[in-house]
């Protein structure tokens, strides 16, 4: 079945992530609780096409504007034993799709991190079309996934005992993303 954009309200056109208004963040076991982070230097673009399913979208996130409001392990994490910022300053995602699951929403594409390119599916939630004070058309989305963070060769860890590690394998990703229709 096609899903028509205009069904949504959803003009065919260019959207650019304004990031003064959406979050990258994330969620990774740490001990024995979830430490939360995010990146502040990102940029993106969704490609609506009358046609959903054919809609694209891009994003390039700054590895180094990790903030997990701890700079010591910022620091390490942005080290060459976890990131390696200097040698892969940007992680990427990419679609390879839109489709409609049942009532729900399923953007599939390719994240890359440390020049290492897996498929993920995230789980879309889209929350309307509106105008902002400023005279601009913005839609609102959020989108969530977890990953395995070894797929992409992150392999860092301390054991801590028995079968206990320092860091968890799962990395919850969730984004909230306004994106302003271009002119």
């Amino acid at each position: 079945m096609t899903l028509a954009a205009t069904e949504l309200g959803l003009t065919a056109g260019t959207w650019n992530i304004d990031p003064a208004h959406s979050e990258v963040t994330f969620a990774i076991r740490h001990l024995m609780t979830k430490v939360r982070g995010s990146f502040t230097d990102f940029s993106g673009a969704v490609e609506v096409a009358d046609d959903l399913a054919k809609s694209t979208a891009t994003a390039e996130i700054k590895l180094a504007s990790i903030d997990t409001r701890n700079a010591d392990r910022d620091a390490h994490v942005r080290a060459a034993d976890v990131l390696d910022v200097e040698q892969h300053p940007t992680m990427t995602f990419a679609t390879t799709g839109v489709r409609a699951e049942g009532g729900d929403y399923k953007l599939d594409g390719t994240l890359t991190i440390k020049g290492v390119a897996q498929p993920v599916t995230l789980d879309l939630d889209f929350h309307g079309v509106g105008q902002d004070p400023w005279g601009g058309t913005r839609a609102g989305f959020s989108a969530t996934a977890t990953i395995n963070r070894k797929d992409w060769g992150i392999e860092f860890n301390v054991p801590l005992g028995g079968d206990k590690a320092l860091l968890g394998d799962k990395v919850d990703i969730t984004l909230e993303i306004q994106a302003v229709q271009a002119a």
